[in-house]
């Protein structure tokens, strides 16, 4: 017998499926900081996907965006059968951070370590390097991740950033979050003027050096696996690729 479900919005992003009294599922909505949004569904009756799938749907205009697992050939199905379709695959990485080899930066390159750069010129940074993003490669082309924090405010915690120094001025930045014994590469950028001087690799070998001298065996990342130059730089630092994800969009 097929079952009955009750889709019901509980809140302004969460929808949740009910079979009689028994909740079997919930959708939810979650903005991110540069626009885009992102849905997500959980179920305990696969049959409970579809129309929690279609009950938002028809009350989110697009574009939604989601992400899976990219070897989960069964979620991804019932995404494109909602309508949406692959966007971009991203590489999950781990580094050992005691393969990093111990050498000075790039000629011309000083690495100022987390939380010493001046505030002011790390927030024109990055301001620079997200105005850069936005004109090029666009931001669908970064990670799903972004972190949260008050409306125009993209720099969240100033401690966190290494700054890389090129010929005087500015030119690149690396967060790093640790997480116990773990740390996580959460954005490494140069800007265009200065990339292809070694800015970004000293970046890396300073941030895994720093992990890897405070007892921090392994990080992680991930990267576009459109972006060539990224990718050959982690994997030129030992890093191995430990899984991939799909990001999908219904416009």
């Amino acid at each position: 017998m097929n079952t009955t479900f009750t889709v019901t919005r509980v809140d302004e992003t969460r929808w949740q499926a009910l079979a009689g009294d028994l909740v079997v599922g919930h959708g939810d909505l979650s903005p991110r900081t540069d626009g885009r949004r992102f849905v997500s569904i959980d179920v305990w009756d696969d049959a409970a996907f579809a129309p929690l799938a279609e009950a938002m749907l028809t009350a989110l205009p697009g574009p939604l965006r989601t992400v899976v697992a990219g070897d989960d050939g069964d979620l991804t199905s019932r995404w494109e059968r909602a309508g949406f379709a692959p966007e971009r695959r991203e590489w999950e990485y781990l580094l050992p951070t005691a393969r990093a080899p111990r050498r000075q930066a790039a000629e011309d390159v000083t690495v100022l370590p987390a939380g010493t750069a001046d505030e002011a010129g790390l927030r024109a940074l990055d301001r620079a390097v997200r105005a850069e993003v936005e004109a090029g490669p666009g931001w669908h082309t970064m990670p799903a991740e972004l972190r949260s924090g008050p409306p125009g405010d993209t720099l969240v915690d100033p401690s966190l950033y290494a700054v890389a120094v090129h010929r005087g001025r500015y030119a690149g930045l690396v967060r790093v979050v640790r997480v116990r014994e773990r740390a996580r590469i959460g954005l490494l950028a140069v800007r265009a003027a200065h990339q292809r001087h070694g800015v970004g690799r000293s970046l890396l070998t300073h941030a895994l050096h720093t992990l890897h001298d405070a007892g921090v065996p392994t990080a992680w990342a991930e990267v576009d696996r459109s972006n060539t130059a990224a990718t050959a730089l982690f994997e030129s630092l030992g890093a191995e690729r430990a899984g991939h994800t799909l990001q999908l969009v219904r416009r």
